[in-house]
This record gives C-alpha cells, structure tokens and sequence, in this order.
C-alpha cells in the first residue's frame, strides 16, 4: 500500500474544511428563528405578596 504524499493529506485537509465551513454557514443562515411575541408586562398587588 502506497504512501500518501503529504501535498495530497494538505489538498484532502483544506478540501474537507472548506467542506465542514460551508455546511455550516448554510445551515446557520438557513435556520429561520421565530422571535417570541412580547407580552405585557402586568403584575397584580396580590401576586407581589408573599405568603408566610
């Protein structure tokens, strides 16, 4: 079994990064995130009571 030189283990390295980085960049740009909807910040004078 041949030896791989090593010009080609640099070549299989920066092709499989490339590889791992466009994956990634895809999936991170093609991930929608749905905001939460805001809700109305309203307390009421009994819920800030504490029960002792």
């Amino acid at each position: 079994m041949p030896q791989m030189a090593p010009i080609n283990w640099l070549t299989l390295f920066l092709y499989f990064s490339f590889i791992y980085l466009l994956f990634n960049c895809l999936n991170y740009f093609i991930f929608l995130y749905k905001a939460p909807l805001p809700k109305k910040m309203v307390f009421s004078i009994n819920s800030l009571n504490w029960k002792w």
